[in-house]
């Protein structure tokens, strides 16, 4: 029986891939495993970039009154445990994401290719969208199961005076509340980041796929190394401000629910209201825009400086070009 990797060799689009003077064989299981690599630098990298904005994001979630605003949450947490305190909860921070990265984009990759195998050449390409946001949520449901313990304690360190390291937090947490405290978010965090990444890769794709064929006035096998990846900003750029949007609500209860395991994301959703879900948007949206690019951007450098194989935006079969009688 042929293994995962092995199903998932293929490239489900016509277009052959581009090699890029590549020393990977594509689809196979290190293609994979690189990729695998790339995502960890991805996420773990930019995640703890912006620790110090994600740690005002939470404590604007969990207390607006304290910190009603960017601005004045930086103020307030500076003034009470000086400029290191806006380095709080980075150890899980780096270790969690980089897990989550390390899932979300290798197995991306791999249930791309493996749907996209399945649903054939034509149908891949009318219905890739489809494909992206299959594949998309795919990976980032175990994606999810890998961050949500480094999650729990991140918030925990970031929103409350219960511990401030993970080295204290982490055992801490086990011995007093049990391990299942560490998964208490897990579904509040399928909620946020399973939408939030179908958007990413989603849109992602789409905006790549038109930035090609509407901005840049050539080809991108003709495009240099470096004009392409300003395109993968871009369009990760783009791709982040919607993820930020759509997934919000459920960022909100993530960070209620790892302060106080004791109620349930329906009451915390009933406490918050409407209004109060939308808590630090604005701050979220700046964080994740940002965060978003510059993810897609390092992970696309790693595939080059990796020597992978990067795919060309996807071109229509010449079998569905017969079928629908078009004629270049």
């Amino acid at each position: 029986m042929p293994s995962l990797f092995e199903v998932a060799k293929t490239n489900p689009f016509s277009k052959p891939v581009v090699a890029d003077q590549a020393l990977v064989e594509f689809g196979s299981t290190e293609y994979y495993l690189k990729c695998m690599v790339g995502g960890a630098a991805s996420c773990g990298i930019t995640h703890t970039a912006v620790v110090p904005l994600d740690l005002v994001k939470c404590r604007m979630q969990v207390d607006a009154a304290k910190y009603p605003s960017l601005g004045q949450g930086m103020k307030v947490t500076i003034a009470e445990g000086g400029v290191k305190a806006l380095a709080r909860g980075w150890a899980p921070t780096l270790i969690g994401y980089s897990m989550q990265g390390c899932f979300k984009f290798g197995f991306y990759e791999i249930f791309k290719n493996l749907y996209g195998n399945a649903m054939g050449e034509e149908n891949a390409f009318l219905y890739r969208t489809t494909l992206y946001l299959a594949a998309s949520a795919s990976a980032e449901f175990f994606a999810d199961m890998a961050l949500a313990p480094m999650e729990a304690v991140k918030v925990r360190i970031q929103t409350s005076d219960y511990s401030s390291t993970l080295r204290d937090c982490f055992p801490k947490m086990r011995a007093e509340e049990g391990t299942g405290t560490f998964f208490k978010g897990l579904k509040p965090l399928w909620m946020r980041q399973i939408p939030y990444t179908m958007m990413k890769f989603a849109c992602f794709e789409k905006t790549v796929e038109a930035i090609y064929q509407y901005v840049v006035p050539k080809p991108r096998d003709q495009c240099s190394g470096g004009e392409q990846l300003m395109v993968t900003f871009a369009a990760g750029y783009i791709a982040g401000v919607f993820c930020a949007i759509v997934s919000h609500p459920a960022d909100s209860v993530v960070s209620l629910i790892n302060k106080d395991p004791s109620k349930s994301a329906g009451q915390i959703l009933k406490e918050l209201g409407p209004k109060g879900v939308w808590n630090g948007l604005g701050t979220r949206i700046i964080m994740i825009g940002t965060l978003t690019a510059l993810q897609w951007f390092i992970y696309d450098g790693v595939k080059v400086a990796l020597r992978l194989p990067r795919p060309p935006p996807p071109a229509m079969p010449e079998s569905l070009k017969k079928k629908l009688g078009i004629q270049e």
